[in-house]
């Protein structure tokens, strides 16, 4: 049965709790008032949280730290930027202790490998003051250089599925001592395809553990895992799923075309004194190449480019020139999405719209994290106008248009690009409407001449002559 628990109520189902009365009278209170000691943390977590300049707890860590303690799974959905990782870290950090054997005893799974990296920055720095051991893997390098770290032993390990399934398959890592599982950005993992690598991993598995699923959206996909892996959760809901942070600031321009994409983004950054520190989102490798370039061009500060055909130490270096502020404007694809935790992102620029529509809610959380303000601006061209609407409707609000500033060139499109523009209007009009033809449905085609008639016509020509010949 279900523990009906303060921490064990989100905004969204109070009236399902038992004591629903005293959520909604004293909830902002708790809120309030709560520190990281009343947590009870270990005292050499609690001096790693002081370090680190932590000072107030937030919603989702308020909920989540107590029910984690507790034992109990955990469902728990939030945006990016509202303190998901210290959520889980702090209270598990507090249940292992000290450093004890050899094998894991928490496994943390994440998607990418720039969000393994990041979380076990996290655990670096909330863990630095006990000895507690941990290593963050995953794919783009040899298995046997992260066999090296965890030979030795480790407590927590942070891993990609394929990369964790590498390990194991080479006798390197035993999973027999497991006794919590965390899957960080479900939804992410998920939309990845990693769902039967999830199913191979949960087979190696105790059976008797503590599962923890945390996750920025609640889509179909993520209600089904949580059905097969979680056991009687208590589900935290710090907001509606797919509820952009309320601290972002959302804009959208409406361009006609690709190359006034470009110029208005160069207008953009010309203010360096607003456009402080920028991430560039861009659907593909090819798009965040050209825009890099134009950027490179007329932009001043550093900047760098992060997609998955760059080599792993590029990845990781420019991740980190970024977060200590030696780069101004870092131009990616959605593969560093929700691996970048970088403080005081200003902005955040859609150069496209994502093809995930969840996707364009974790683009913006770069921004306007732990308790920061930004803005987030979308560039449309009108064949992307229909997928936003999508997204408003993802995110339940509509978006404030602004107009394209007077000093940006506005180039007149090109006959092929509004041909492909209208195709892809013509193709979502069919989705919403299968009996619509559009200006590019296939033309009926004549039907062929039969080859027989040719064949049966040179046929009786030749016969005709052979008849001549006898004659």
């Amino acid at each position: 049965m279900k523990l009906h628990k303060p921490w064990a109520c989100s905004d969204s189902n109070q009236n399902q709790c038992q004591d629903s009365n005293f959520f909604s009278l004293f909830l902002p209170k708790i809120l309030k008032m709560a520190t990281f000691g009343d947590f009870k943390l270990t005292k050499s977590v609690q001096k790693g949280v002081k370090e680190i300049g932590f000072t107030k707890p937030t919603p989702i860590q308020v909920e989540a730290i107590p029910a984690i303690k507790s034992g109990q799974d955990v469902l728990g959905i939030a945006q990016t930027g509202t303190g998901k990782t210290a959520a889980y870290i702090l209270p598990l950090l507090t249940k292992l202790v000290k450093a004890e054997g050899e094998d894991p005893r928490v496994v943390i799974l994440v998607p990418t490998r720039e969000l393994s990296i990041q979380v076990g920055e996290d655990i670096a720095e909330l863990a630095q003051y006990t000895n507690i051991r941990h290593a963050a893997v995953y794919g783009g390098i040899g298995w046997t250089k992260h066999a090296e770290l965890i030979t030795p032993g480790i407590d927590v390990l942070v891993a990609t599925p394929g990369r964790l399934m590498d390990l194991y398959n080479h006798n390197v890592l035993s999973l027999k001592k497991v006794k919590t599982l965390v899957i960080d950005e479900a939804d992410r993992l998920l939309d990845m395809g990693f769902m039967p690598q999830l199913h191979t991993v949960f087979n190696f598995l105790p059976m008797r553990r503590q599962n923890l699923l945390f996750s920025a959206t609640f889509s179909e996909k993520v209600e089904k895992l949580t059905e097969e892996f979680l056991d009687f959760p208590v589900r935290i809901e710090i907001t509606p799923s797919a509820t952009p942070v309320e601290m972002v600031k959302q804009q959208v321009y409406h361009v006609p075309n690709y190359r006034t994409k470009l110029n208005l983004v160069a207008h953009l950054l010309e203010n360096e004194a607003v456009f402080k520190k920028v991430i560039i989102f861009c659907k593909t490798k090819i798009t965040a190449e050209t825009v890099f370039k134009v950027v490179h061009r007329k932009a001043e500060g550093e900047k760098r480019i992060l997609h998955s055909n760059k080599g792993q130490n590029a990845r990781i270096n420019a991740i980190n020139a970024f977060k200590n502020d030696e780069v101004r404007i870092l131009i990616s694809t959605d593969v560093s999405a929700r691996g970048i935790d970088a403080s005081k992102v200003s902005h955040v620029i859609n150069f496209d719209v994502p093809v995930n529509y969840d996707d364009y809610i974790h683009r913006i959380g770069r921004t306007a994290r732990a308790g920061n303000h930004g803005e987030a601006i979308t560039l449309l061209d009108p064949s992307e106008e229909w997928h936003f609407q999508k997204i408003e409707k993802l995110i339940r609000m509509s978006v404030p248009v602004y107009e394209i500033p007077a000093g940006v060139t506005v180039v007149e499109t090109e006959k092929a690009d509004r041909q492909l523009q209208l195709r892809e209007i013509d193709r979502q009009r069919k989705i919403d409407d299968p009996t619509y033809k559009g200006a590019f449905h296939d033309k009926k085609r004549k039907p062929a001449k039969d080859k027989r008639d040719f064949t049966d016509k040179f046929a009786r020509k030749k016969t005709r002559k052979k008849r001549k010949k006898r004659r």
